[in-house]
């Protein structure tokens, strides 16, 4: 493997700016690596997509993060990690890897009663693939699904502390409190900006997973297994992109990540 790969970044997708939760701890656990994100916040959310729609989607969003000749991709959309990723894989030559292995595992290992709940978009919650991912891992799991579409559009509009999110959220997460959930699967990298919310509703003995820990983790395996950790002891860099509304995603940006953002670059 060559020094310029090797010094390639990292590109992470995803349907707006939830996927900046991922990025935040993969700056946070891979601290030398550059990498390259695009919200496709045109387009936002793909939660309300179709199967096939969603596929097209990632699969030109992959393209875009191509031309900056990044060396693996997340793809931090949890709707585009449950229909797309088999076929990004079989279409791209390059390592990538979705948010919900990595989410399902963590869910499975904390669990304590065998009743997790998922909390996602329609389109990741029709898919059933978190459920069949936990079962997988262990069938004696008691999985317990729940629909929340009205959570992306309030993170997105930055309304992470008004009373009508509170209210929103009692009445989704109302279901799966009542079934005893003891863990409680965040399935959108939008979610955890409302963990503070979920928690208070959920009480304070249920234990949320946010998957960004864990996929970062399996992003850092990738990288030693393929020879391809960045070397260079300069500063990273990274770059934000988006497809619509850069300044909207400037002033939302420091809400995920912790600081401010300078340049976002817009690509129509």
């Amino acid at each position: 493997m060559s020094i310029n790969r090797k010094n390639s970044a990292i590109g992470v997708f995803d349907s707006g700016l939830g996927g900046l939760t991922v990025v935040k701890e993969l700056i946070h656990q891979l601290p030398s690596e550059n990498i390259v994100y695009f919200g496709d916040t045109a387009r936002v959310p793909y939660g309300t997509k179709s199967k096939e729609t969603i596929i097209r989607f990632s699969q030109e969003n992959t393209m875009v993060l191509l031309d900056y000749r990044v060396k693996m991709i997340v793809v931090a959309c949890n709707s585009s990690s449950s229909y797309a990723i088999s076929n990004l894989e079989r279409t791209f030559n390059i390592p990538i890897i979705g948010v919900i292995g990595p989410g399902s595992q963590k869910a499975a290992e904390n669990t304590k009663n065998g009743r997790v709940g998922v909390i996602a978009t329609s389109a990741t919650i029709a898919s059933g693939k978190y459920d069949d991912t936990i079962r997988r891992i262990d069938k004696n799991i008691k999985v317990f699904s729940k629909a929340c579409p009205m959570f992306v559009p309030l993170v997105e509009q930055g309304w992470i502390r008004k009373k009508v999110t509170e209210d929103i959220a009692l009445e989704y997460l109302i279901e799966l409190k009542n079934k005893n959930v003891d863990t409680l699967i965040l399935g959108c990298t939008h979610y955890p900006l409302l963990k503070e919310v979920i928690q208070k509703v959920m009480g304070g003995k249920v234990s949320l997973i946010d998957s960004a820990e864990t996929v970062a983790a399996q992003v850092r395996n990738i990288l030693e297994k393929e020879n391809i950790t960045r070397t260079r002891e300069e500063k990273p860099r990274h770059r934000f992109i988006v497809s619509d509304k850069p300044q909207n995603f400037k002033d939302i940006a420091n809400t995920f990540l912790g600081y401010s953002i300078k340049d976002v670059i817009l690509r129509k």
